[in-house]
């Protein structure tokens, strides 16, 4: 379709040229008459800002106290009754009038009391009677010799014994029971007891010897 046979209506075209001429020629009236200044000192003046605070709440009232309750009255004190006493009539003592004779009686009696029973004989025991051994290491035969080498390391100290002495009071065997703290002292005594050459008092049961165990003890020092 072809637009350029197309006639453009000259009222349209008027119109537009005449609007642009009125726009004009208001603009220039406007900034003949100092609107233009005017507009620019609205807008150039600075703006002011005012900060509105908020209202706050008054603060509630305060609490009203509770009333004070109300006293209370004290109660009686209690009732005690007074205690009941009982008053016991006095007894008038009577006179009594004892009379005295001076008679005997006749056929007076007496009790006799029995005399006491004799203590019951204490009653003894009927069993043996033993007596144990002795053993003396001051008898010739008994002491043993210090050893050498306790003597140069000076050794001390007591050897407790149980010796088993005959009814002829040698004796028959040798027990060491607690030790000095050194064997070569225990060995000595020992050693001596055994060999025959110690005899002592023998044990005795009902006054007759007999062969029985008897505990000593030896003490080894350095004289």
């Amino acid at each position: 379709m072809d637009f350029s046979d197309r006639q453009q209506e000259p009222g349209k075209k008027f119109l537009g040229i005449g609007l642009v001429v009125a726009f004009h020629a208001v603009l220039v009236y406007a900034l003949a008459n100092g609107l233009g200044t005017k507009l620019v000192e609205i807008v150039q003046k600075p703006l002011e800002t005012k900060i509105v605070e908020e209202v706050k709440p008054p603060p509630p009232p305060p609490d009203t106290p509770p009333p004070p309750p109300p006293k209370l009255l004290a109660p009686p004190p209690p009732f005690i009754p007074p205690p009941e006493v009982q008053v016991q009539p006095q007894v008038q003592p009577q006179n009594t009038i004892s009379a005295t004779t001076s008679q005997k009686p006749e056929n007076p009696t007496f009790t006799k009391t029995a005399p006491p029973a004799p203590p019951a004989a204490a009653t003894t025991s009927t069993g043996p009677v033993s007596v144990a051994p002795v053993i003396d290491f001051n008898v010739g035969g008994c002491k043993p010799e210090y050893p050498r080498a306790s003597l140069r390391n000076e050794e001390t100290g007591i050897t407790t014994l149980a010796v088993l002495i005959g009814a002829d009071g040698t004796v028959a065997d040798v027990k060491i029971e607690k030790s000095s703290g050194f064997r070569g002292l225990d060995n000595a005594v020992r050693s001596q007891l055994l060999s025959g050459a110690c005899k002592n008092k023998p044990g005795t049961v009902d006054g007759k010897p007999q062969q029985s165990w008897a505990k000593v003890q030896y003490v080894w020092k350095l004289d």
